[in-house]
């Protein structure tokens, strides 16, 4: 692989090409952190923020400035009915004041929304309407998760997917043989568990840059979402990803890490 296959890729469904490194704004990052993430090369922007705060204008102008640029991922929070489905999509059109969504999702599937019959539908009709580019879900459920890659509209799975729950590579990856759904995985670092050595473990513990490097090294993972919570800790990870993919010595010791934090 490539460093720039490593870094970069195309994402055909929204005829936009990525920076694996997606940022999400879910843990206090602020506008400043946000112009340093955009110029250092992030524009795959996860926004699932009920309120808009600061950071919200800064997507908005670079929305504004190069739209083709950025690929802006959010959806519904709550989506059991159709309706509902299109009012969510309506107003984030409004709030960012764009023409289309690239990513449209429901989140975490079978907790806060319902993957029914009229969901389906009014979300098959947002994208066929050039509202939305692709349709994804966010979920926990990896059986179910697998099934939907093999057959459902869905167009990307935003999935937990780290060193120490790598149960995506059984459950989920295998059906990518028959539909190849675009993949996005969050958290990376096991909500920072990996980040500290677990009790008995003799060696060092993993950085957040490892954790993503892991990630980005499965063929299976377009994009990793990234919830920096300063300019500082964004930094760090960008120049992680640089070393590229991870060596067979650094995949046996993380693989051996993740089962010992994940105990």
């Amino acid at each position: 692989m490539s460093d720039a296959d490593f870094l970069y890729r195309d994402l055909p469904v929204v005829k936009k090409r990525a920076h694996r490194l997606g940022l999400a704004f879910n843990f206090g990052i602020d506008p400043a952190g946000v112009e340093a993430g955009l110029d250092g090369g992030i524009n795959y922007l996860f926004w699932a923020k009920f309120r808009k705060g600061p950071e919200h204008e800064v997507i908005k102008a670079a929305l504004k400035r190069d739209r083709e640029r950025y690929i802006l991922a959010s959806g519904a929070s709550f989506g059991f009915f159709g309706g509902s489905i299109r009012r969510g999509a309506e107003k984030l059109l409004r709030s960012f004041d764009i023409e289309y969504i690239d990513v449209f999702q429901i989140f975490w599937l079978g907790r806060m929304s319902a993957f029914t019959k009229g969901v389906q539908q009014e979300m098959v009709k947002l994208r066929e309407e050039g509202l939305v580019r692709a349709l994804g879900v966010s979920i926990h459920d990896r059986p179910r998760a697998g099934r939907l890659a093999a057959d459902s509209p869905l167009d990307l799975l935003m999935i937990r997917y780290n060193a120490a729950h790598p149960g995506a590579e059984g459950d989920i990856f295998p059906h990518y043989a028959s539909r190849r759904p675009l993949t996005v995985a969050y958290t990376a670092t096991s909500w920072r568990k990996l980040l500290k050595k677990p009790k008995g473990w003799s060696g060092s513990a993993m950085s957040a840059g490892d954790c993503y490097r892991f990630c980005l090294t499965s063929p299976h993972v377009d994009v990793v979402l990234c919830g920096a919570d300063s300019e500082e800790h964004l930094r760090e990870n960008l120049d992680a990803l640089k070393k590229g993919p991870i060596s067979s010595d650094e995949e046996e010791w993380m693989r051996r890490f993740g089962r010992a934090v994940h105990g």
